[in-house]
């Protein structure tokens, strides 16, 4: 456990924010520092099959060690941190024991996680947390997911009397911003099935997300003299404003909770003559996601009927689909990881992604692919931390998965 822990922190502390401004795979040359790292590390570990590509996709092999005919199942995790927040120079620190109170992060700026505004801390008191020092994001997203990986072939290893069929393990780029799995090559890759290491708080297992939508209209005005605009200006921004109006009130992310979906306006750029509004869509169910695509088209339509054709034009491209589609017909592969779960001592968690993930997208590629915990908390900005207990329970739990299925 003690090298599981030295692991996530050597990781931490790598460089490997991701840039969805760039139009190249990986989005950042750094991801590769981290990847070559990984191979020499897996390489002396004693994996085979070790590959990484021209893209930063990075998989090796955990040989059998039976002749038991059992299923190869996978294991992926993604090695770039958010570009939300910095990920430059992490500076991970471990508290001891928490007490339940105020964490100072930095005392000469003031910043403080204090359990009023996470409550989440206090199911964690009296044991060790990972935090950071203020200033950047932790990086348990999804560094801790990669490290218990790596931990838990390390152990298998170590201990040959622990039988089990083939084990790939798979490490991606750019997965913060959303093209995680763009380059990843399902068949090369090998396995029956396989689950992503990405989640929170220990015991979540996730097989249902979001359907998924971008979803951008243009607004075109016309502008003149103000002095003079009287039956003459088009302000796009006021017809943008129009079209907003229009939008169902409570199904936002911040009235909606659950299997309910919204619609999300992401950013918005305008000026008299043209106004952008960007938003994304989002439902479980798949004939409610067609509905709210349909509706917004209808919403575009009502703004042409008052202004004239052309005013607004709307685009409208799918992201990703829910996983329960190609994951429940393939039950038992949600049910195993519920087992290993309980029989290392964590209670499951079962409950949908009120998001997206890499493994929606492989599930749709032809690779079964639920979300299992990996232990952190507050992702994605400077109150990011990871209880030293879920990351120990997450490698286990990858263990168990493997040692399981080999039984079964």
């Amino acid at each position: 456990m003690e090298r599981l822990i030295e692991r996530f922190i050597k990781y931490a502390r790598i460089h490997t924010q991701s840039d969805e401004e760039s139009t190249v795979t990986p989005s950042t040359s750094r991801q590769f520092d981290f990847a070559n790292q990984l191979k020499e590390e897996l390489q002396q570990m004693g994996l085979t099959e070790i590959s990484l590509d021209e893209k930063c996709y990075l998989m090796a092999t955990l040989p059998a060690n039976t002749d038991k005919k059992i299923p190869t199942i996978g294991f992926i995790s993604h090695m770039d941190t958010s570009p939300d927040f910095s990920g430059k120079d992490v500076q991970p620190r471990i508290v001891k024991s928490y007490d339940g109170l105020p964490i100072v992060l930095d005392q000469k700026e003031n910043i403080v996680m204090d359990p009023k505004d996470f409550p989440e801390m206090l199911d964690h008191k009296g044991e060790d947390i990972i935090v950071t020092n203020g200033q950047t994001l932790l990086g348990a997203d999804d560094k801790a997911g990669i490290a218990e990986i790596v931990t838990a072939v390390e152990y298998l290893l170590e201990h040959p009397e622990i039988k089990h069929g083939k084990v790939r393990i798979g490490f991606t780029p750019d997965e913060e911003i959303g093209r995680g799995a763009d380059f990843f090559d399902v068949e090369k890759f090998g396995a029956e099935w396989a689950y992503t290491m990405d989640g929170g708080e220990m015991g979540e297992l996730e097989y249902e997300n979001f359907n998924a939508a971008a979803a951008k209209v243009t607004f075109k005005g016309r502008n003149v003299h103000p002095g003079y605009a009287k039956d003459k200006m088009v302000n796009s921004m006021l017809v943008a404003n129009q079209f907003m109006n229009l939008m169902p009130m409570d199904e936002v992310p911040e009235r909606t909770s659950g299997y309910e979906g919204f619609y999300h306006l992401i950013s918005m750029k305008g000026e008299v003559e043209n106004t952008v509004l960007s938003y994304i869509i989002r439902d479980f169910d798949r004939p409610n996601f067609e509905k709210r695509k349909l509706d917004f088209e209808q919403f575009v339509s009502v703004i042409n009927k008052e202004y004239g054709e052309g005013t607004a034009v709307a685009t409208i491209r799918d992201q990703y689909y829910n996983m329960r589609e190609k994951v429940e017909p393939m039950k038992h592969v949600v049910d195993l990881a519920y087992n290993a779960m309980k029989e290392v001592g964590v209670t499951p968690k079962v409950s949908p992604i009120r998001g997206g993930t890499d493994g929606a997208r492989l599930s749709f590629m032809g690779l079964p692919c639920p979300n299992i915990f990996a232990g952190g908390l507050n992702f994605h900005g400077r109150f990011e931390s990871l209880p030293i207990p879920n990351a120990q329970k997450a490698m286990q739990t990858v263990v168990k998965i493997i040692e399981l299925l080999a039984k079964e």
